[in-house]
């Protein structure tokens, strides 16, 4: 499989992402841009609610994307890619643009591993992976429970491939395993959205309710496909 079939394979072009042969989300250069999400808003009820669906990407997403525009306007970072950008984000990199950048990233990968046709388990070499590191799938579910319940304030949690296994990562605020200050760098197969806008206005404060609820959301096929 190359790159390219890989790409299509773990993210689709149902979102408005044009992709190509190495880069992830292979948009136009700045100004960044807000793709439609890949489904109805209301497609992931009961476990996530439309109107969450609605301000989370019409006015969160969107605020990440207008920031970012701002952010990078007149610099070298305006003509790379979203992919390209979070990839070069260390220490130094200016907190409007690790912010905005990792926003952006982040929300539109979140969205196009989600599926309303989504849950079960993985198969094959990613459901391999899991059992290797963790035990069972069971005992995986229970430390990304522990990683998602876990983070204090706003964040992130991942399964990430590192070389021929997985691991969990934890992330704060708006980074993820691609930047180059991530504890632990790999390439994200699954993430949730543990800020409270992703889940209040259903869930109010019981936060392992949502985490609960989106096992029914993970698209293990195309998971399994960006793993393989």
């Amino acid at each position: 499989m190359n790159r390219s079939e890989f790409l299509k394979l773990a993210f689709g072009t149902a979102a408005g992402l044009t992709l190509t042969p190495g880069r992830l989300f292979a948009q136009q250069a700045g100004p960044f841009t807000l793709a439609p999400l890949p489904y109805d808003a209301a497609a992931l009820e009961p476990h996530i609610d439309k109107m969450t669906m609605e301000i989370h990407h019409d006015r969160h997403h969107k605020a990440y994307v207008d920031n970012l525009n701002k952010a990078v306007a007149g610099t070298p970072m305006a003509s790379m890619t979203i992919d390209q950008l979070v990839r070069s984000i260390d220490e130094k990199t200016p907190a409007a643009v690790r912010n905005n950048g990792g926003g952006h990233w982040n929300h539109t990968f979140f969205w196009n591993t989600l599926s309303p046709k989504g849950g079960g388990q993985p198969k094959g070499a990613l459901a391999d992976a899991i059992n290797k590191k963790f035990g069972s799938f069971d005992k995986f579910k229970e430390e990304w429970a522990k990683a998602a319940t876990g983070r204090f304030g706003s964040g992130w949690v991942w399964l990430i491939k590192t070389g021929n296994g997985v691991d969990i990562v934890s992330t704060p605020n708006q980074d993820n395993p691609l930047m180059k200050l991530a504890g632990t760098s790999g390439t994200p197969l699954i993430g949730l959205d543990v800020w409270e806008h992703a889940y209040y206005l259903k869930y109010q404060n019981k936060r392992p309710d949502y985490v609960t609820a989106a096992w029914n959301l993970y698209d293990w096929d195309k998971a399994s496909k960006a793993f393989a």
